[in-house]
């Protein structure tokens, strides 16, 4: 227990109430503004580029930036976290926790658990449409069809599923968000917030951008897009407001072992949803079914570059956040 000593008496010499409030207060606003521009950006490229030439290619390569950016994020950011808090000192002598890797089992979980929501809400979204088409057109039209009904059918189902791919998204990337903003919100720990401020906002507008990127291609309304921005724009701040809350109703900072509890199973839980959503909803799916780039072989290239852009910027965050 030496080391775990050491790392307890440098976070208390750095403790100060007064100091982190301060710095909290200016986190929750900085980190709604960059958090609002990140998801913005593609959102607005893609409406400026809509009805463009270069509308459907553009949308491919942002779509690609942002599946990298979200891939580094589940394993570069929100994975390490998790491991690191399951196997701090504080746990590390503790039943079960020293016993079993616990990261990486609610890791699995998460990514089933994607999958799980993934096929039942697929399958629910193409019985539900071809039921309505046997109803407005009759079994035996639908057997004859050829052409243009077709290939429209497909591309809605494809946009439909594309929006729930967003939601999906959202709900792992949000689950990360509040988890940074809750952290923050019980350190008292002056060496680890005000650092933390310049780099989150960063990564929130990265991350903004990999949500934003898959939000664009959906198709949502107007309304939807503004909502989902909106939401992904609060969650960390909200997240830093509730942690200030429970602090001062339980005394219970970001070191204190029910803490790092939650903080290690719900990160795990997102990196488990995060690397299916990015491996098999967003790379996958454009880099081997999507047939603008697989007969382009400029924008392949172009559209791999995207990703490992998007993976490299979010990788590199990671020296400060």
């Amino acid at each position: 227990m030496p080391a775990c000593a050491t790392d307890l008496a440098r976070t208390a010499a750095c403790r100060n109430g007064a100091a982190a409030g301060h710095l909290k207060l200016v986190s929750i606003f900085t980190i709604f503004i960059t958090s609002m521009i990140g998801m913005s950006l593609p959102v607005i490229l893609a409406r400026w580029f809509q009805g463009k030439s270069l509308y459907d290619k553009a949308i491919v390569v942002i779509k690609c930036f942002a599946a990298g950016v979200i891939l580094a994020t589940s394993l570069v950011h929100v994975m390490p976290d998790a491991f690191a808090a399951l196997s701090d000192c504080q746990l590390a002598s503790r039943h079960p926790w020293k016993d079993f890797p616990f990261a990486g089992l609610v890791t699995l979980i998460g990514a089933i658990m994607a999958l799980l929501v993934d096929v039942a809400a697929s399958s629910h979204v193409e019985h539900t449409h071809y039921v309505a088409v046997e109803k407005e057109e009759g079994e035996s039209e639908m057997r004859m069809e050829v052409g243009g009904g077709e290939v429209e059918r497909v591309e809605e189902l494809m946009r439909l599923k594309q929006r729930l791919v967003s939601q999906v998204l959202e709900i792992g990337i949000i689950f990360h968000s509040v988890i940074i903003g809750v952290t923050m919100g019980m350190s008292q720990n002056v060496c680890t917030i005000r650092p933390l401020v310049a780099a989150l906002a960063f990564h929130q507008i990265f991350e903004g951008m990999g949500l934003g990127g898959c939000v664009a291609q959906a198709g949502f309304s107007f309304g939807t897009m503004a909502y989902m921005c909106f939401m992904f724009s609060v969650t960390t701040p909200v997240g830093i407001i509730l942690g200030m809350i429970l602090f001062s109703v339980t005394g219970y900072d970001d070191s204190s072992v029910n803490a790092l509890i939650m903080e290690g199973l719900l990160g795990s839980i997102s990196s488990g949803i995060l690397i299916y959503m990015a491996l098999v909803d967003l790379i996958a799916v454009d880099f081997f079914h999507n047939k603008l780039m697989n007969s382009n072989m400029s924008l392949k290239k172009v559209s791999f570059l995207a990703l490992t852009m998007g993976s490299a910027a979010m990788s590199i965050l990671a020296l400060w956040a």
